[in-house]
């Protein structure tokens, strides 16, 4: 399944820029409609607090009121209190087990037992934790779909795409011939969902995968959401038996001009011994609200919600300290009452 071996992170920044820009004026005019929302910020964690962080990619809450924050750049995850008084270092920069190093993304299950992913000497590792950070599990993957795809803060494929449900991990595994590889805790393919979209480039099999890149989501229902995020922007929606129901493109305004712009080759650039393409993503994040509502943020500060029949029904911008595009969002029921967190500036919203 892994069958292509780990390389350094393929930097699309130029790409990502390029793909801003174009998306911005659209995204500004966008925001002035009557049909958007905005959603202003309930409250965050303490200023002084969120300074100890430097680059927080994942911000998630068990249901006991404890948050946790993956931090990329310090190879550490925190723990806060519910209280939002003390910070405490639930894994530190390392090789070893219960430590992380090169992380890519943390995950947290509805059971409070959250997986870590990282990349030690250059080999992607899931580790897996209940909420005192006491260790459940943990595995090596031989390889990854394609090589680091990071964009920013963003890493899109392989473990970086990673969703745990607490009983199985769902990646983004392309090279597969399958969106979604679905892994058990021993680390080990137990099924595999969705087949690859067809792109006009199946000719070019490194641009071909990197058009396939994106999010797994698991449904209440034991279905499969699956968010492309390079490329035609759209999502499709899989039954627990692996039949997909619908697909459904990813539409709007803020979107037409880079639609109608895509081009049909990319620029590439030499990694180790092949030359890969340098696709920006358009979609930043996406998650599921307990009601079953899909939540997508664009590059652009502007997040659409679409309902469990896959069809829109609200356009978003979060304004903390002015519009941003959330780069992690993770729906809580701490409170009682659901909030959506949002990444960068661990901020809670009502939804």
């Amino acid at each position: 399944m892994f069958s292509r071996p780990f390389s350094r992170p393929l930097a699309t920044d130029a790409a990502f820029a390029l793909a801003s820009v174009l998306l911005g004026a659209a995204a500004l005019s966008a925001q002035s409609s009557p049909s958007v929302e905005r959603l202003r910020a309930a409250s965050s964690l303490p200023t002084e607090m969120c300074g100890r962080f430097r680059e927080p990619t994942s911000f998630v809450q068990t249901t006991a009121g404890q948050y946790l924050i993956l931090d990329r750049r310090d190879h550490t995850v925190f723990s806060v209190d519910k209280a939002r008084t003390r910070v405490t270092t639930l894994m530190k920069a390392g090789r070893e087990k219960g430590n992380v190093l090169q992380p890519g993304m943390l995950s947290l299950s509805k059971d409070d037992v959250f997986a870590v992913s990282d990349a030690p000497s250059g080999q992607e590792r899931v580790q897996m934790f209940f909420d005192n950070a006491t260790p459940l599990g943990a595995f090596l993957l031989p390889g990854i779909t394609a090589p680091r795809l990071t964009t920013g803060p963003l890493i899109l494929n392989g473990t970086g795409s990673m969703h745990f449900t607490g009983k199985t991990l769902l990646i983004n595994a392309p090279d597969s011939g399958a969106l979604v590889s679905v892994l058990n805790l021993e680390g080990h393919v137990i099924r595999q969902i969705g087949t690859l979209r067809a792109t006009g480039h199946e000719s070019d099999n490194a641009l071909h995968l990197v058009l396939n890149v994106g999010l797994p989501l698991q449904t209440s229902d034991g279905g499969v959401i699956f968010v492309f995020q390079t490329g035609v922007p759209m999502f499709r929606k899989y039954a627990a038996d692996g039949r997909l129901e619908f697909e459904r493109h990813i539409e709007g305004t803020v979107l037409d001009g880079y639609v109608q712009t895509l081009p049909t080759m990319w620029p590439t650039r030499k990694i180790g011994d092949g030359t890969y393409p340098m696709v920006p993503p358009v979609i930043r994040t996406a998650a599921l609200s307990p009601a079953g509502d899909l939540w997508v943020s664009l590059v652009a500060p502007l997040t659409f919600v679409y309902n469990a029949a896959g069809d829109k029904t609200r356009t978003v911008v979060f304004d903390a300290t002015g519009a941003f595009s959330p780069i992690s969002l993770f729906f809580s029921r701490a409170s009682g009452t659901v909030r959506l967190l949002a990444m960068p500036g661990c901020y809670e919203f009502t939804p």
